[in-house]
């Protein structure tokens, strides 16, 4: 459904704005609907990303706190030293 908005523009923008609508070969309406339709939908990549940032700040936090608890717990951690060791003895290399 199309509905009607009322807008208070200066007369100077709205010429302007007539202008550039017929250079584009379109309306300033068409323009109007173009630049929000456009804002919206940044406004919702903008959202998912921030929704995956957090999701992924989240996994680290988690992560974070199972290491801290491993190691408190005594376990070994793993690192890439401890990795780069081991491979290097299965080669036989160390």
């Amino acid at each position: 459904m199309t509905r009607n908005l009322t807008l208070a523009i200066d007369d100077d923008l709205l010429d302007k704005a007539r202008v550039l609508a017929a250079m584009r070969r379109t309306t300033v309406n068409a323009m109007v609907r173009g630049f929000l339709e456009r804002e919206i939908e940044r406004e919702k990549l903008h959202a998912t990303r921030a929704e995956a940032w957090s999701r992924m700040f989240q996994a680290a936090d988690a992560d974070a706190h199972r290491r801290d608890h491993r190691l408190r717990d005594g376990e070994r951690l793993f690192d890439r030293e401890f990795f780069y060791e081991e491979v290097m003895r299965e080669r036989g290399l160390l």
